[in-house]
């Protein structure tokens, strides 16, 4: 009986993991490329118990975990330490040339206002992004920050797409953008470093693959892709930061790094994962930083939950133009160009249509 369950448990690990490289944009295969830390954590499991198990599929068995084990990790090895760091440590904590930054997915309808905010206070950072805060959260948010973070782009929405941006450094040239679906908001801008440095700045939370938001990732994707393309036209010092509604480790993220040409600091440093906070089984990072080659980083963390089911993460990043030559900057080809323009080409003319994501 042990040997019929390992055997039929390796074969569903095995057909999770290959489904995820299956090039298809419905939800319930783009969610393959989240738990891989929990799929090779099962097949490690599956592998124990199949040394146990009298029967003549159990060499077949321990064969098939291994190879379910072997690609999930390889997945996954760039975020963890044992593998080498894309950003490089910053060399300077002089605040004139760096910027700490505060992301918090806060969850709509959690009422722990002061949870978040203790941390704030506490962290004091540059620039805050909240993201599902509605009137009620934006409210709260003026009473008790509106006046230390004077800087602020306010989208109180609910639909859970709403974002809230406040800074003490100053914030310029502002546009609250709909790129690929007219509820869907995004936040464009340049911030001013204390050094005299311009940085663009970009806030996006795309709409999740996901049953009760959308029955395929085309939308997410979509918006992602547009606005690396963007960051990569324009050049320059820039900031991608939010709730990419995608791990870390996605095809569409990756694809999004090298068509941008964004690094991730997480990479050779941890995960960093910030959902979801109330069950440590199904954690992964959402929460993102990305930031272009101008850059290095001082700090990143995960802070303390507070009611939401995402952490807030912090990090800290430094304007080092000087390092840039020491930094590998991704690079797509031209095939992964023309997929991008295609994604993005078709999610506009389905938004054009009317099409409803769900």
């Amino acid at each position: 009986m042990l040997g019929i369950f390992t055997i039929a448990a390796a074969l569903i690990l095995l057909a999770v993991t290959f489904m995820a490289r299956v090039r298809l944009t419905q939800w319930w295969v783009r969610a393959c490329e989240f738990p891989r830390v929990q799929i090779a954590s099962l097949a490690l499991l599956t592998l124990v118990l199949a040394g146990f198990a009298d029967s003549s599929l159990k060499w077949l068995t321990v064969v098939i975990c291994l190879v379910v084990i072997a690609v999930q990790v390889w997945h996954i090895m760039p975020w963890t330490p044992f593998w080498d760091v894309q950003m490089q440590a910053a060399e300077t904590s002089d605040d004139r040339h760096c910027v700490t930054i505060l992301i918090a997915n806060v969850l709509t309808p959690n009422r722990n206002f002061a949870g978040l905010t203790k941390q704030i206070i506490y962290r004091k950072p540059d620039v805050i992004l909240t993201l599902e805060s509605d009137q009620w959260w934006g409210d709260r948010l003026d009473e008790s920050i509106g006046g230390e973070w004077p800087h602020s782009v306010k989208i109180p929405l609910d639909n859970l797409y709403g974002m809230h941006l406040y800074s003490r450094l100053e914030l310029t040239d502002v546009q609250v953008s709909y790129l690929i679906q007219d509820d869907i908001p995004s936040i464009h801008g340049t911030l001013h470093l204390r050094n005299g440095a311009t940085v663009t700045l970009h806030a996006v939370h795309p709409r999740p693959p996901a049953p009760a938001e959308s029955d395929e990732s085309l939308w997410r994707d979509a918006e992602l892709l547009l606005v690396g393309k963007r960051i990569r036209e324009s050049g320059g010092p820039t900031l991608l930061i939010g709730d990419l509604n995608d791990v870390a480790w996605s095809r569409t993220t990756r694809l999004f790094a090298e068509v941008s040409g964004m690094l991730d600091p997480r990479r050779g440093r941890g995960m960093f994962s910030t959902y979801h906070a109330d069950h440590l089984s199904l954690r992964w990072p959402l929460d993102h930083i990305f930031a272009s080659e101008h850059f290095s980083l001082g700090s990143i963390e995960r802070l303390e939950k507070y009611g939401s089911d995402h952490f807030p993460i912090l990090a800290t990043l430094c304007y080092s133009p000087e390092k840039q030559a020491e930094q590998e900057k991704p690079e797509a080809e031209d095939d992964q160009k023309h997929t991008a323009d295609e994604v993005i080409g078709e999610a506009k003319e389905r938004a054009h249509r009317g099409e409803d994501p769900h």
